[in-house]
């Protein structure tokens, strides 16, 4: 049974502006990241019957949040491949989607941007896993105790996730500077 209007206006206010930050943190452009916090929202609508009281209510939201970003992530890859794919079957078009990162942050000055997005960039070709786990941690600051309910492991494997996550991006911004 969907919750009141007014529990759910609460609801949202309570976590929109976390989920927002963490959609942010993924995909690295506001109007997407509005875009998954109104379809998280919605499933949280569709699905509060179905919470069960095993985790937090924040941690059960930032678990919808984190899949919600990682299916539009996916979807968004396969609408690359399609459109860089299409000219190949019905020749030149306009409507060709861009193959580069859109990258857009509020509060990023503008000559922060760049480095911002290589950051991000190797931040993305980490592991689904050690990327979430690194997003939890240095972004939004959450314990690992927190990051092990929302990801349903073990504090011991977050620490693990972690520690890979910080060598490999190390070593992926040691190659994009020709550090070997």
């Amino acid at each position: 049974m969907p919750p009141s209007n007014q529990s759910f206006r609460l609801l949202y206010e309570q976590y929109s502006d976390l989920v927002f930050n963490l959609c942010l943190n993924y995909l690295q452009n506001e109007a997407d990241a509005e875009e998954v916090t109104q379809d998280v929202f919605l499933k949280v609508y569709q699905n509060i019957d179905h919470f069960r009281d095993d985790s937090s209510l924040k941690t059960w939201i930032y678990r919808i949040g984190i899949n919600k970003c990682l299916d539009f992530l996916k979807a968004k890859k396969r609408r690359k491949r399609f459109g860089i794919l299409l000219p190949l079957f019905s020749g030149p078009t306009s409507e060709t989607l861009k193959a580069g990162s859109d990258f857009r942050h509020p509060g990023i000055q503008l000559e922060d941007q760049e480095a911002l997005q290589q950051l991000f960039k190797h931040i993305n070709d980490l592991p689904e896993k050690q990327k979430s786990a690194l997003i939890l941690k240095a972004i939004d600051g959450l314990s690992q105790k927190e990051i092990a309910g929302i990801l349903k492991t073990t504090e011991k494997a977050v620490e693990s996730l972690l520690s890979r996550a910080r060598k490999n991006l190390q070593k992926k911004i040691d190659q994009s500077e020709g550090k070997n």
